[in-house]
């Protein structure tokens, strides 16, 4: 199971890179237009998806297996929602993205496929406990970062971008 894991914080490094780069050819009135999206506009839908992978890697540190990898996403103040906006320009945002995906790969490079049938429990932004198989959280995790980078390639299409091949098939390997 970890192999999958690995290929699949492999693709959502790869997808970032892709995705900033397309947002590197837009100004800033560009990024911070409001284009109808849930999260607003193009900033506002790259913040999300760093708010997310700081609330969820906050989590994710108290797995037994995470701890020490993990103790870099404490540099990251908690988001108090789902929507608050941590970076107002594209060259910050971009940075704290590099410095999530680099902890995303250290982390699955350090996980077993043990701790991945594990627990965890945390708490969500209502307060509310929950537990879950490890595993099955890291799973929504990419996912959600897949949901919202499909939302900023119809964005960036919007825009007159093409951010090319997205697909994950282009990083599983032939045989």
């Amino acid at each position: 199971m970890k192999a999958y894991f690995t290929l699949l914080a492999q693709y959502n490094q790869w997808m970032n890179e892709k995705i900033y780069r397309a947002a590197a050819q837009l100004n800033e009135q560009q990024l911070k237009q409001d284009r109808g999206a849930f999260f607003t506009s193009i900033l506002g839908t790259l913040n999300h998806n760093v708010v997310g992978d700081i609330i969820w890697l906050k989590r994710f540190a108290n797995h037994p297996e995470a701890k020490q990898v993990l103790q870099g996403v404490h540099v990251f103040p908690p988001p108090a929602t789902l929507d608050e906006s941590l970076f107002t320009d594209l060259h910050t945002c971009q940075q704290a993205r590099q410095k999530l995906d680099e902890l995303i790969i250290s982390l699955i490079d350090e996980l077993s496929d043990d701790a991945l049938n594990r627990p965890l429990t945390y708490r969500n932004m209502k307060g509310q406990q929950a537990s879950k198989a490890f595993g099955l959280l890291l799973l929504h995790f990419f996912n959600h970062q897949t949901h919202h980078r499909g939302q900023l390639t119809t964005l960036f299409s919007q825009a007159g971008l093409d951010t090319g091949v997205t697909d994950l098939l282009a990083l599983i390997p032939s045989h």
